[in-house]
């Protein structure tokens, strides 16, 4: 793709990055033909290429050039940032690095409304301290009959008892777990059943107390000097354990790990942390690469259920790994249902599902359909994300994929 920056442009590094990523757009519109907002909408603007074009004239233009960045902003809000083009796309075009670039030139050339600045601030602030977000969850549940219909939707019933067999075994091997901040709240048992299952595999877990949000929900709407701060505060929590020999840092929920992977990328630039930030990303791994890795011996499961499996965008595009949570399953001895357009987002896509309600809740109804063809029994996922949004339909039950293998333990 061709681009126009004068010289004075791309002494800017974004405008620079930019231009980088622009030209290796061969506008084949190939990432049309998987992009989930395009096959809902049928709109070139609602889909990579065309948000590209969007996005390219944009960068182009002048800052009061307000037409211009109105009609991108609408469109780029609409994207679910699910990077099913990334993986379509035969030229590697890195649309996800244009994409925080065109958000981030939005948000500083033309205010959001106060309701839209206020409703963003509010979901950054609601759900990325674990406490504060339990004592909100719990204050819903309580009033439940009072809260608007889509938050309504993702407030799950009492979860799971997290603590009734804790994890007892102290082990040589030792990894980090980040605990993340919405996961406490809602779905609890999924980290206590992770270390319940790798202390059968001769694994301790460590949590970093000083550890919080992976720095995703800061970033991604648009607060992306806040998400920063958040890295390089868990940097700073991980560092000791890191010096001490560390193993790994595992993610349960896929969005931090494709986040926390990222530390490298999104702090390349800064001399204090650059280094450091490159050597955590390194470190970080979904919980399934530390089970793919092991023999699995030792976790001889006994479960006739029939299991059909969401991979979440954050695992199979962002992170590559689609495929390995389904052949651990599958060496486990579990039964899973084929499913039909894997490769689409659910529609959850972090806060995506609070945001852009409508086109989430089609989304969400198509993967379920899809999902529920093989009829089976429990519908299993690796992000709390599209499990609560999911779950949020009260349709098939819809667990983390490690409860699952942690409870056919229990069985044998």
């Amino acid at each position: 793709m061709q681009t126009h920056f004068t010289e004075e442009d791309l002494k800017k590094p974004h405008i620079r990055e930019a231009d980088r990523v622009l030209r290796t757009c061969v506008h084949c519109g190939f990432c049309n033909a998987t992009c989930p907002t395009y096959q809902l909408l049928g709109d070139e603007r609602d889909g990579p290429r065309g948000r590209i074009y969007l996005m390219k004239e944009m960068l182009e233009s002048q800052d009061d050039d307000a037409q211009v960045t109105e009609e991108t902003r609408l469109h780029l809000d609409r994207c679910l940032t699910c990077r099913n083009c990334e993986t379509t796309c035969p030229s590697g075009v890195e649309y996800h690095k244009l994409l925080d670039i065109g958000r981030a030139e939005i948000e500083r050339r033309v205010p959001r409304s106060a309701p839209d600045r206020a409703l963003r601030y509010g979901l950054r602030k609601a759900l990325v301290e674990p406490q504060r977000f339990k004592a909100l969850l719990k204050l819903g549940q309580t009033f439940k009959p009072l809260v608007p219909g889509a938050l309504k939707a993702k407030m799950p019933p009492t979860p799971i008892d997290a603590g009734a067999r804790p994890a007892t075994g102290r082990h040589a091997r030792q990894m980090l777990i980040l605990e993340g901040c919405v996961q406490p709240g809602l779905s609890p048992n999924t980290n206590a059943a992770t270390a319940r299952v790798l202390d059968r595999l001769g694994i301790s877990l460590v949590p970093a107390a000083e550890a919080g949000c992976c720095g995703a929900i800061d970033y991604h709407l648009n607060a992306q000097e806040a998400g920063r701060a958040r890295m390089r505060a868990n940097i700073d929590a991980w560092w000791p354990h890191v010096e001490a020999g560390c193993e790994a840092i595992v993610q349960t929920a896929s969005g931090c790990g494709a986040m926390v992977k990222e530390y490298a990328e999104v702090l390349a630039d800064d001399p204090d942390y650059a280094e450091k930030a490159e050597r955590i990303s390194a470190l970080a791994k979904d919980l399934v690469e530390v089970l793919r890795d092991e023999s699995l011996d030792a976790l001889a499961v006994k479960d006739t259920r029939k299991l059909a499996f969401h991979c979440p965008c954050t695992l199979q595009h962002a992170q590559k790994l689609g495929g390995a949570v389904e052949t651990v399953l599958s060496r486990l001895g579990f039964a899973l249902t084929p499913v039909q357009d894997a490769h689409l987002c659910c529609g959850s896509a972090g806060t995506y599902s609070i945001t852009q309600p409508a086109l989430a809740t089609q989304l969400r109804d198509n993967k379920l359909d899809n999902l529920e063809a093989g009829k089976p029994e429990v519908v299993v996922t690796a992000n709390i994300g599209c499990q609560t949004h999911l779950a949020g339909a009260n349709r098939t039950p819809v667990r983390h994929w490690i409860e699952i293998v942690d409870e056919a333990l229990e069985k044998h």
